[in-house]
């Protein structure tokens, strides 16, 4: 259970550092540098020439050089004056460079927790910009770094999915991986898994041509086969490895192989050959003026004590030590080496002197470790890596570090609770947005299919030969056929969403206004207008029943036709009206009326509660009802009228009823079951609408 809540929470860090990235700045937290810790202008341009030379790309291509030499220091200022540009760039490539190259710093220096933050962030970083091919390197990094401090749980997760990608992708650089895959099983004692997965990383190697990485997992096959009692079998895959380096003109690795191959010889109880393999490796390591590995050292020496050079095996072992040795582990063998060889010289006291320095170097590494790592155990306790701290500091130290650790471990769960209560809320968040973004698709949807009957009633009308319009409540042109073009003088472009009171005269405009009010509760009005060119005008107002309150339009020039005819065309204005709507059905029409004033009394609660303002402000902001002044006040007389079944007009506006509604379910932030009860009305109305061919 609790390596579980180990994985999620580590699950947790990448999905937070990831939102970041995205979301919270551009650059993401774990990247920002300090800069409380950015070296001088001046001592970066007198170490590394001036501002052009020494660029972000330059600066981390030499950190890359010095790095591989073994040079730390240099690496290091190399990269803290890279961070003196990059501190206020936008440039997440560059930052992301930098990032891994400080997590691969403090991997070969040992700061094995500094490094698994840089790797994680970079990690988080590179999926972020959706760079599967540096995602699947950071996977690896972290792996890596995970292993070393004995996380294999989490360490072999990370490698899995690693190479899940690469195998995806085709990446041809999937070797690293699966080393690194076969090292955490070696390393928790099932060797059949590991020498599977290195197997198969050679494979990976020799198909894209590394020839020296194929010959590192030789080195570590060989290992296996010195666990397993096989020295034979260790030599001829050492042999082979250094076959291939030599094709290379590789010399950096030839010493540490010949050191593998004096192992195994010892193993196989060969020492003459063991030390003619060490002499080569020292040989080569002189000539090429190459750093002497701390194994090649160690294994001339075991030659040299097997054949009685006791004392030049003291010798080397004690110059070996005074040289910097970056492994912990490579040290402590060198120290137990000799500790073994001053006691076969009969230099007891110096043999225990030696012992308890190694006792104390490794207590003091293991405080000294334990203090840089305190930050990282907040987060992620391993209890496997604090059992071999405290095992090591024995007594005191022992009782100390397992009250620290029930002190992280505690920290840790409140952590885990605060950070699972943040993805819930943002869980339910996105599935909030989620709706509301499907909601307003459905509205848009509903838009167009209004807008794909508008395109019917205009060719409807345009079948008509007789001068018609259709206009809205507040004397909007809708459609305008063509015989009603001609008569008002433009085009059908130019009409479409115009007020009809632009092609009239200016006089005729307030006469018009007043027409229109009355509309809603007339049947049809009769006026004379004149046109803008001049021309006098017979228009006659009619409802269209079932028509969400639009009116259809009839014009004829005053001097064309009698009273009569006029009349007789008023009739004809009154019969398209019907004709375009369906039989009356009173029932339904009672019902949908009485679901309108449901639908509108609904959408003013429902905005009155989401925002504390008043209809008044609903008007206002939705620019669909208009506002009155009455005696000093504002009033919303034609929104009022929708608010009671015995005020409805005779001709109601649904339209504007459904968007009001639509208005309100994407504005305000409405609780589910509102949101809900007020969908489910805007679909009865839509319901009604539909089956009685409304629009």
């Amino acid at each position: 259970m609790r390596r579980r809540c180990e994985l999620d929470f580590l699950v947790l860090l990448a999905m937070s550092c990831a939102i970041q990235t995205a979301h919270a700045a551009p650059v993401p937290r774990c990247a920002v540098i300090d800069r409380g810790t950015l070296p001088e202008p001046a001592s970066c341009q007198r170490r590394f020439g001036t501002a052009a030379a020494a660029t972000p790309d330059a600066l981390h291509a030499l950190a890359d050089t010095q790095m591989k030499i073994g040079h730390y220091g240099e690496a290091s200022a190399a990269l803290g004056c890279a961070a003196m540009q990059l501190v206020d760039s936008d440039d997440m490539t560059k930052r992301y460079e930098w990032i891994r190259r400080r997590g691969v710093l403090a991997y070969r220096q040992e700061h094995i927790a500094d490094a698994l933050g840089h790797f994680e962030c970079a990690l988080a970083m590179a999926e972020a910009h959706g760079d599967r091919a540096a995602t699947a390197k950071q996977l690896k990094n972290v792996g890596s770094a995970l292993r070393r401090i004995g996380d294999y749980g989490n360490a072999l997760r990370m490698l899995e999915r690693g190479v899940q990608l690469m195998r995806a992708d085709g990446d041809p650089a999937i070797g690293g991986m699966l080393a690194n895959i076969a090292d955490v099983y070696r390393e928790t004692g099932k060797p059949q898994q590991a020498e599977r997965y290195y197997r198969e990383a050679e494979e990976a190697f020799r198909r894209k041509g590394d020839v020296v990485e194929a010959a590192h997992v030789l080195d570590s096959l060989s290992a296996l086969a010195l666990e397993r009692g096989d020295p034979a079998a260790a030599a001829r895959m050492l042999e082979a490895a250094l076959r291939d380096v030599r094709n290379q003109n590789d010399r950096r690795y030839q010493p540490t192989l010949y050191a593998s191959l004096a192992q195994a010889a010892i193993a196989d109880g060969n020492v003459e050959l063991a030390s003619q393999h060490a002499a080569n490796g020292l040989a080569i390591a002189a000539e090429y003026d190459l750093p002497t590995p701390p194994s090649l050292q160690l294994q001339a020496a075991q030659v040299d004590r097997l054949q009685g050079k006791v004392e030049q095996a003291r010798i080397r072992l004690q110059s070996a030590l005074e040289q910097p040795i970056d492994s912990d582990a490579d040290r402590a063998a060198l120290m137990e080496a000799l500790v073994t060889t001053l006691e076969q010289s009969g230099r007891d006291a110096q043999a225990i002197a030696v012992l308890r320095a190694a006792h104390e170097a490794e207590r003091s590494g293991l405080i000294a470790r334990s203090d840089h790592q305190f930050a990282w155990l907040l987060t992620r306790f391993e209890a496997a890596e604090s059992e071999r701290t405290i095992t090591a500091l024995r007594h005191r130290t022992l009782q100390l570090w397992l009250g620290i650790a029930t002190t992280l471990a505690l920290l840790l769960a409140i952590s885990m609770l605060f950070i699972r209560r943040q993805q819930r809320a943002r869980v339910d968040e996105a599935v909030r947005r989620a709706r509301d973004e499907e909601m307003i698709a459905r509205y848009r949807r509903e838009a167009d299919a209004l807008g794909g009957d508008r395109d019917l009633l205009q060719t409807l009308f345009d079948s008509r030969t007789d001068a018609l319009c259709l206009l809205d409540a507040d004397g909007a042109l809708l459609a305008v056929n063509r015989a009603a073009c001609s008569l008002l003088g433009g085009e059908r472009e130019a009409f479409v969403g115009s007020a009809l009171s632009t092609w009239l005269d200016p006089a005729d405009a307030a006469a018009l206004t007043t027409a229109l009010e009355r509309m809603e509760d007339a049947a049809s009005q009769r006026m004379e207008v004149a046109a803008r060119d001049g021309a006098a005008l017979r228009i006659e107002l009619a409802q269209w029943e079932h028509g969400d309150g639009l009116i259809v339009m009839h014009l004829q020039r005053r001097n064309e036709a009698a009273a009569a005819a006029a009349e007789e065309s008023g009739e004809s204005a009154a019969a398209f009206a019907a004709s375009v709507a369906l039989a009356n059905d009173e029932d339904a029409r009672t019902e949908f009326r009485r679901a309108l004033v449901e639908l509108m009394l609904a959408s003013i609660e429902a905005w009155e509660r989401g925002t504390g303002h008043n209809r008044i402000e609903l008007a206002e902001r939705s620019r669909i009802w208009c506002i009155n002044i009455d005696d000093g006040r504002l009033r919303t007389r034609a929104m009022e009228r929708y608010m009671s079944l015995s005020k409805l007009p005779r001709n109601p506006r649904w339209r504007d009823v459904l968007r009001s509604a639509y208005y309100v379910l994407g504005q305000c932030q409405l609780d589910a079951a509102v949101r809900d009860a007020l969908q489910r009305r805007v679909d009865v109305v839509l319901a009604y609408a539909r089956r009685s061919a409304l629009v």
